[in-house]
């Protein structure tokens, strides 16, 4: 485990620098599974898509100080779209992924090698609705902790079936639904992207296999992943009172 140093967010500790802390949104993804031409981090949510609402939100939040999306080769006309109206440095120009979602995961952390931030926050672009709440808890959290991940305790039976038909019935004392941000070390999650072959579920998964110690806080529930239509129409619930008052908003409505 490395030193923790000072704590997020804090502008001096003693005569200690400042921790710097980037994000990456992993927005690669081809959304198959919603069965839409476009994908689905660039549909419009009340006319700003899920990845321009997700940049948005962790620009929003005290002690980001840079974000890079990753996003796939044949998507730069999606995303210039998405973020025309972004005027915020700290959205550093996109990088590229890579064929799985690990590959695109190391592609978005060598890209800020050169920017050195001392931790990194990864978040799925199709979940457009983390608070500022939730990614703070994920930040404190690496003031203790290699990595960090936000997700929720599961409450419901869960079952292990064959063919539609229960099988056995899974205790679920201490497990968690994963979500995103997942937050790490920069150094030591970049090592571990670059040293470790698994077919990965996720970061957290990475980070076990290299031996990091992975806290878990609390999510929500809002916090969930735009995965099949019925993700998408909540999502569109969840926004039908908002009013479309944001430049970005209006004009993507437009197009």
């Amino acid at each position: 485990m490395s030193e923790r140093g000072p704590k997020s967010g804090e502008v001096t500790y003693l005569n200690a620098r400042p921790i710097h802390t980037a994000a990456i949104i992993v927005a690669a993804g081809r959304g198959r599974r919603l069965g839409t031409e476009v994908p689905k981090q660039y549909l419009p949510l009340n006319g700003a898509c899920a990845l321009r609402r997700s940049i948005e939100q962790f620009l929003a939040v005290p002690g980001i100080d840079m974000i890079r999306t990753v996003i796939h080769s044949g998507d730069q006309d999606l995303y210039d779209a998405a973020v025309k109206t972004l005027s915020d440095p700290r959205a550093l120009p996109p990088a590229f992924g890579g064929p799985t979602r690990a590959a695109t995961t190391l592609n978005g952390l060598l890209s800020l090698q050169d920017d050195a931030p001392d931790r990194v926050l990864i978040h799925d672009a199709a979940r457009p609705f983390v608070s500022t709440e939730v990614i703070l808890r994920v930040m404190q959290a690496l003031d203790h902790a290699d990595g960090a991940f936000a997700g929720l305790p599961i409450v419901d039976a869960v079952w292990r079936t064959t063919n539609n038909a229960a099988q056995t019935s899974v205790p679920r004392d201490g497990l968690w639904r994963a979500q995103t941000p997942q937050g790490f070390d920069f150094k030591e999650i970049l090592a571990a992207h670059q040293t470790v072959e698994t077919d990965a579920a996720d970061d957290v998964a990475i980070a076990r296999a290299a031996g990091m110690s992975v806290a878990a806080v609390r999510g929500s529930e809002d916090n969930y992943k735009i995965t099949v239509a019925d993700d998408l129409e909540r999502a569109l619930a969840m926004l039908a009172d908002e009013p479309i008052v944001h430049g970005t908003h209006s004009e993507m409505s437009a197009e």
